[in-house]
């Protein structure tokens, strides 16, 4: 008999159980879960309880808590669905009618049964839950609707359309007679099987932890706080000497700028009249020179892409060119404050001032014996050249700054449009004009002198010579018109572009290049990591619409690729759209619970349109794998002559450009942590690592084979793969990539971690039974339920810490490279655990980051 009709047949089954008091399960004791609060929230027992007799206050109509107000009153306010049925389960266990809700006393009783430390107490209560009609049974509906519940809690849209395929699975399991209802012990062998496992985890982490504590003995150098702190000092100088060294190089070249101008006006006539003023302001103006020379450098991305690769690489860290750009910035600000302040509040009111008798004596040819007014004195070139340039730099550095260029800023209406990064962009292109003023400014003196003495051009021409031809170079020589080979848009609004891969293009995994929609702006450049191989025949970029050019770009190509036929998927409905330049027709196929598939084909031979194809997917709850190869269709084609492409926003890109992730084969062992979008990098290296070790590669020179040969690029010996994301659909953007793992990492030198924060971690009722079913189906046919991929999702947030252990383990006197992508929240704790294992432990780590 079907399983659908388990309800029926459960009302003929067996009398209810009786409930008996008995010790801890086999379950409980092996379980450290079935908790239905986190460790925050139930706190000590005495405070935890004064919080929630607060909120009771605040919540409660005429002394009763509504059932709504549950779970935000015993903090679970994020998962109200769940915490409304445990509200239910603790009525019929307490046999209160709580339709009007409860009093605190009830509410207390309540609360001393979710947080009871007797776990098989809480093993109870989870079954009562289930076992909504309170027969000590549980039919195959009544497990479906806790998933479904468990998923909701969790943020698991395609888990929670599956649920009724994994009640059935459960049951299948437990219920091998088709009995059509499964007793309370077999929720607890269900829940024992995940326990055991836990089991075994505490073992393994056990024993690490007793390695660690043996490995991280404090040395002798680190038991007095003296050597401790020359110890972890020492340990910092050599982590950071390339940035210790330039620093400190260019501060004192500040200095020594500032000193020697300063002593120089000390000397001058014009100090009997401006005294120190004039010597302060125009010691500030000879750092203004050098550091507007220098901020030029670190955006010079072309130039420092071929500088990392050479000598240069080993001594200055290239990588940290944006922070080295933003501190010079900000020496710039200090700067012209100090020049404008001494100025503008003691040098042009001394000059005004002073005795018309001394002026005339000592300053008098420099303004043909007449003593100007204040406002003579703005109005000369170097005035009013100063003033425009203070406006346009106050202008710029305030949209540079992360509240306005992130848009966290929020102005009112028509000043919304000064925040974002297009009045960042646009706003930087202001420093044109600021150039050419610092040049008059600098030459056009109120105080004439000799050309050769007149030094600021000095400092600027070899910058700008340089930027303007990088600048020239980039905008001629090497941006390229791609054709768009596929584009697929994902939920959690990820545009996917797969383009054709321009002759002679050559880049590294880690390299990101400049995309251009002209549809769009014609001036507009975008930085994007690749996410596709070297080794691979295109280029492929994963896009997260987070502002308004990408949010453009996005709806431009679901113009694209929204099929235009009688029958469409809702807005709001379609799991992925894809467009392809592919072949003929049209194909529209329905199937039972909605739309699976649509495709639209177009082709017209005799030299029109050849290909195109359009689909849209939402198969009902399933991820449609994304194929990480590309459709070698048209691909080496003239783009601007192809009518295919027609349909298609036109796309420029240029460079490759360097970044951190680059360097990856100079270390042993990879730890790889991406965060959300932030796997892009990540995950062209695993490409380029897979491409080494798919079996059509083994013709191709091995890491061992080039052990002799010193100029051969060694690979990693092992990567580790961190990825944590908050959206279950974002693990479509790169399923094709974890199968990949699956099916040709034989050797296991890719280990994959995916990590999906929405659900909660193990041991919490709400994600206890998604846990076991997750089990289950990897068991039973190699898939994960999350993912959807091959590759098992874990839950919460990783434990660095065990992380960071568990290598320094496993990989004594090995170099690890630690390469980050994400929000800067992970980059300091990963930063400074590097640091604690590289001291404490023979493997030494190598943090690298990019921050967006």
């Amino acid at each position: 008999m079907n399983r659908n009709a388990s309800s029926m047949r459960k009302k003929g089954g067996p009398p209810p159980v009786p409930r008996l008091g008995r010790n801890k399960s086999g379950a409980a004791r092996g379980l450290h879960s079935i908790r239905f609060l986190d460790a925050k929230t139930a706190g000590k027992e005495g405070d935890a309880w004064k919080g929630v007799e607060k909120r009771f206050g605040q919540f409660a109509i005429d002394g009763r808590l509504p059932r709504e107000k549950f779970g935000v009153c015993v903090g679970m306010g994020d998962s109200n669905e769940f915490a409304g049925e445990l509200f239910d389960a603790l009525a019929r266990r307490k046999k209160i009618n709580a339709e009007n809700g409860i009093t605190k006393e009830e509410l207390k009783e309540f609360w001393e049964d979710v947080s009871n430390q007797d776990l098989d107490a809480r093993l109870h209560i989870f079954f009562d839950m289930c076992d909504k009609n309170g027969d000590g049974l549980l039919s195959e509906d009544e497990v479906k609707e806790v998933l479904v519940m468990s998923a909701s809690a969790n943020k698991l849209a395609n888990f929670k359309k599956h649920a009724a395929t994994y009640a059935a699975s459960i049951m299948e399991e437990l219920d091998p007679d088709n009995r059509g209802y499964i007793e309370m012990w077999q929720l607890e062998t269900l829940l024992k099987g995940m326990a055991s496992s836990n089991t075994k985890k505490v073992d393994t982490q056990l024993n690490e932890r007793t390695q660690s504590l043996a490995r991280t003995m404090i040395p002798s150098q680190y038991r007095d706080p003296v050597s401790k702190f020359f110890s972890e000092g020492g340990e910092k100088i050599q982590e950071n000497w390339k940035r210790i060294w330039v620093l400190i190089l260019w501060i004192l070249a500040n200095i020594a700028l500032f000193a020697w101008k300063f002593d120089e006006f000390t000397k001058s006539p014009n100090f009997k009249i401006m005294g120190y003023c004039v010597c302060m302001a125009k010691g500030a103006a000879e750092t203004l020179k050098l550091n507007m020379a220098l901020i030029l450098f670190p955006v010079c991305r072309r130039t420092l892409t071929v500088l990392r690769e050479t000598f240069l690489g080993k001594a200055i860290p290239f990588d940290d060119n944006i922070n080295f750009h933003k501190l010079i910035a900000l020496a710039i600000v200090i700067g012209t404050f100090i020049h404008v302040f001494f100025h503008m509040t003691c040098n042009f009111v001394r000059l005004v001032t002073c005795q018309k008798s001394l002026f005339m004596a000592i300053l008098g040819p420099a303004f043909n014996y007449k003593q100007p007014t204040y406002g003579d004195i703005v109005m000369t070139i170097p005035g009013i050249t100063g003033v425009i340039m203070v406006i346009l730099m106050a202008f710029a550095f305030t949209l540079a700054t992360h509240s306005f260029r992130r848009n966290v800023i929020k102005l009112p209406e028509p000043f919304d449009r000064m925040a974002g990064f297009n009045s960042f962009w646009y706003a930087h292109h202001l420093l044109v004009i600021v150039y050419i003023c610092l040049i008059l400014h600098g030459f056009f003196l109120v105080f004439p002198k000799v050309w050769y003495k007149r030094t600021t051009w000095m400092y600027l021409v070899v910058p700008l010579l340089l930027y303007s031809g990088e600048r020239l170079f980039t905008i001629n020589d090497h941006k390229y018109r791609v054709n768009i080979i596929k584009a697929v848009i994902y939920t959690g609004n990820v545009l996917a572009l797969y383009m054709s891969k321009p002759p002679g293009f050559k880049y590294k995994s880690g390299m990101y290049i400049f995309v251009k929609c002209l549809d769009i702006s014609v001036f507009e450049w975008h930085p994007f990591s690749i996410t596709s191989a070297p080794g691979d025949d295109y280029l492929s970029v994963h896009i997260r619409t987070l502002g308004d050019w990408t949010s453009e770009l996005r709806d431009r190509f679901a113009q694209v690729c929204d099929p235009q036929a009688p029958t469409k998927a809702k807005k709001g409905n379609l799991g992925r759209m894809e467009t392809r330049g592919n072949n003929k027709n049209v194909d529209i196929e329905n199937r039972p619970g909605g739309l699976v598939r649509m495709v639209s084909r177009a082709e017209s031979r005799g030299g029109g349109l050849m290909r195109m194809e359009t689909r849209a997917e939402n198969r009902a709850g399933g991820l449609v794998r994304m194929e990480t190869r590309a459709n070698n269709a048209n691909v080496n084609v003239d783009v601007d002559n192809d009518p295919a492409q027609l349909i298609f926003p036109k796309i420029l890109i240029k460079g490759p450009y360097g970044a951190p992730a680059q360097n990856y084969k100079k270390y042993d062992i990879l730890l790889l942590v991406g965060l959300g979008i932030g796997a892009t990098p990540m995950i062209s290296i695993i490409k380029d690592l897979l491409n080494h070790i798919k079996p059509e590669s083994k013709s191709k020179p091995t890491a061992t084979a080039n052990a002799g040969d010193p100029n051969a690029k060694k690979y990693p010996d092992r990567a580790y793969f961190y990825w944590v994301t908050r959206e279950q659909g974002s693990f479509e953007w790169f399923k094709g990539v974890m199968d990949d793992i699956a099916d040709h990492d034989h050797n296991h030198v890719i280990e994959m971690h995916n990590y999906l924060t929405s659900v909660y971690e193990e041991g919490d009722a709400r994600s206890a039974l998604i846990a076991r079913v997750q089990s289950l189906q990897h068991a039973k046919n190699g898939v994960d339920v999350v993912s959807e991929s091959r590759i098992r999702t874990h839950f919460a947030r990783p434990n660095w810490k065990k992380v960071f252990t568990h290598l320094s383990i496993t990989h004594k006197n090995s170099r690890i490279g630690v390469f980050y992508c994400g929000s800067p929240t992970l980059t300091k704790p990963l930063r400074n655990l590097c640091q604690e294992f590289t001291v404490n432990s023979t493997t030494r780590f190598h943090f690298h980051k990019e921050n967006f």
